[in-house]
Order: structure tokens, then C-alpha cells, then sequence
């Protein structure tokens, strides 16, 4: 894989929407801005200048699965493999893309394709090869970000996807943001993880009717999707967005950090810890398999209005 640490980054641009994008930074988004009235305003938690690692920038891709693998033991039918554990908690976490940089494979006035080929690079944490395209486009009010993976290996493998954006709890000087969630359901986690499928939502992170974020710790992963409509963020005086995600986005992962100045909500498609609940036999973990040659991919747009 070229080295792209020195190029330009690349940025998209409409009426509404100016996106910074870091590929060299493990395929991740910079900033984030929507024009609110006549000015730019950061909507996502923007990159500090020098940031070590996708963990410090706006946004950054979960591919070929989102969130943690317990014990970095993936088990996949009779079979298990062990992943390199990258988090303090002794887990594999996040994927393995964002452990290098991406290449940009297109990129126009209002759309970018970023690129990660794992064939091209030594020692990617994901025992098959694939390629992951995420494309991200301005189409008006709508910011729309794509995830693909395609299989580039001889045999099926079972896979997952999402983002991570990190959202400002206050916009343009607007007051607390306030958050409503379209799903009906959630895991009972122990150190993030679950042990069974999705209950009751606790009720720290229940918000399904519209609140404040509040200061209280959640860091959860929601499921039991009610429809198109998977959130709106309200920024009171300042801007709204709506979250619409396709079907195979089954669940959101939300994390609200008591202290800091930002939060985060996930549009993904497989639970935590979702390898070690499907080997259990517990159903609507998220997986889904990916043929030799074969391309999976699904959407979620971040749609603009005013508050």
C-alpha cells in the first residue's frame, strides 16, 4: 500500500455539509461541520492537530466487525482463531482496518471513496483477506456514509461493520444535546460484553423518548430496531440530525463519557462480543457471511435540519 501520510487530505463539500476526511489515520473522518445559519460548525468531535491514532479523530471505520471479540478468540464453527488483543481489556476491538492507512480511491467535489486492501499489508488482525470500500457523499441535507467489505479470500467468511462517530455534546453554543433512539432493546454487558441475547434496555441508556444526554455512564449496544428512523440528535437553538440506516445495521452502540465534551452513537450491524454469542447459539447477533468474491454493503445518512 502507497504511503499517503504526505498527501493532501481530501475534503467534501455542499451547502450544508463540509466533511474532512484522514485516511492516512486508519481510513478515519477529521472533522465534520454543518453549516448552521451563515457559519461552520463542528457537529463531530474534530481531530486534534498531531492525533496518534483513529481513537482521537471525528470518526473512524469498524471493519470486518465492530466492537470487541472476548479474549480475541474469534470462533467460527468448529474452528477458533486467535486475533491480536489491542485494547487494555484484553480483547480484539474495532476491526483491523483502522490499524493502517487507507487510500483514496475517488474523490470529487462531494464524494470520497476511501480503500483498504488487507493483501496489500503484513499482519492484519482478521484471519481471511477482504477489502473494505466506504464511500461517503453530500447529497443535499443528507450526509450518506456507505460501508462495504468484499471477500478476497478462497472460503466464506462471517463478518460485521460500522463507524464510530464521535458527536459534540454542544453545538454553536447550544445547550445539552438532547437524543431519541428507535430501538427496543439491549444487551445485559459485563465489561462491554454480553452473555445472552438482547433484553430489556437498562435505564440509563433508554432513549426512547427524547432527553438530555445527561452526565450518567453508558457505553451499550442497543438492538430491536423499529424502522427506517434510527435516531435524531437535537441540538436545541442550533441544528437537528436524523439517523437513517439500513436494515443490515441492526444495532447502535452508545457511549456517553461522564467528563468530556463529546459522545459517541455507532450505526453497526453485529452485537459485542458477536462471535462468541453466535457460537453459543444465540440468534440475532448481526454476522453476516461474506461468499468468496462477494460484496456486502449498507448505508446510514446523517440528515441535517434546522432545530
Amino acid at each position: 500500500m502507497s504511503d499517503t501520510s504526505s498527501l493532501p487530505r481530501p475534503v467534501i463539500e455542499n451547502d450544508r455539509w463540509r466533511i474532512g476526511f484522514a485516511p492516512e489515520i486508519g481510513g478515519s473522518i477529521a472533522f465534520g461541520e454543518a453549516r448552521i445559519g451563515n457559519a461552520w460548525h463542528d457537529v463531530l468531535r474534530p481531530t486534534p492537530e498531531g492525533a496518534a491514532g483513529p481513537n482521537h479523530t471525528a470518526s473512524y471505520p469498524l471493519v470486518p466487525w465492530s466492537n470487541r471479540i472476548r479474549d480475541g478468540v474469534l470462533r467460527w464453527g468448529d474452528r477458533s482463531f486467535q486475533l491480536r488483543v489491542n485494547w487494555p481489556d484484553g480483547t480484539a476491538i474495532h476491526g483491523a482496518g483502522w490499524d493502517y492507512p487507507w487510500t483514496v480511491a475517488e474523490h470529487s467535489s462531494d464524494r470520497v471513496v476511501l480503500e483498504f486492501a488487507s493483501r496489500d499489508v503484513y499482519g492484519v488482525n482478521w484471519p481471511w483477506t477482504f477489502t473494505a470500500r466506504f464511500t461517503y457523499a453530500l447529497e443535499g441535507d443528507r450526509f450518506v456514509w456507505t460501508y462495504s467489505v468484499t471477500n478476497t479470500d478462497h472460503e466464506t467468511f462471517p463478518a460485521g461493520f460500522g463507524h464510530h462517530p464521535y458527536f459534540l455534546r454542544s453545538v454553536a453554543g447550544s445547550a445539552d444535546a438532547r437524543l431519541q433512539v428507535e430501538a427496543d432493546r439491549g444487551y445485559d454487558l459485563v465489561a462491554c460484553m454480553p452473555d445472552a441475547g438482547a433484553g430489556d434496555i437498562r435505564a440509563a441508556a433508554d432513549f426512547r423518548e427524547a432527553r438530555e444526554l445527561g452526565y450518567q455512564f453508558v457505553d451499550d449496544c442497543l438492538t430491536g430496531r423499529r424502522g427506517e428512523r434510527l435516531a435524531t440528535i437535537e441540538w436545541p437553538g442550533a441544528v437537528t440530525l436524523d439517523v437513517e440506516a439500513d436494515a443490515l445495521l441492526e444495532h447502535a452502540v452508545l457511549y456517553i463519557p461522564e467528563h468530556e465534551p463529546y459522545w459517541a452513537f455507532e450505526p453497526v450491524s453485529n452485537a459485542n462480543d458477536a462471535f462468541t454469542l453466535d457460537a453459543k447459539g444465540i440468534e440475532g447477533t448481526g454476522l453476516f457471511l461474506v461468499q468468496p468474491g462477494e460484496t456486502r454493503s449498507a448505508s446510514f445518512s446523517l440528515i441535517a435540519r434546522d432545530a
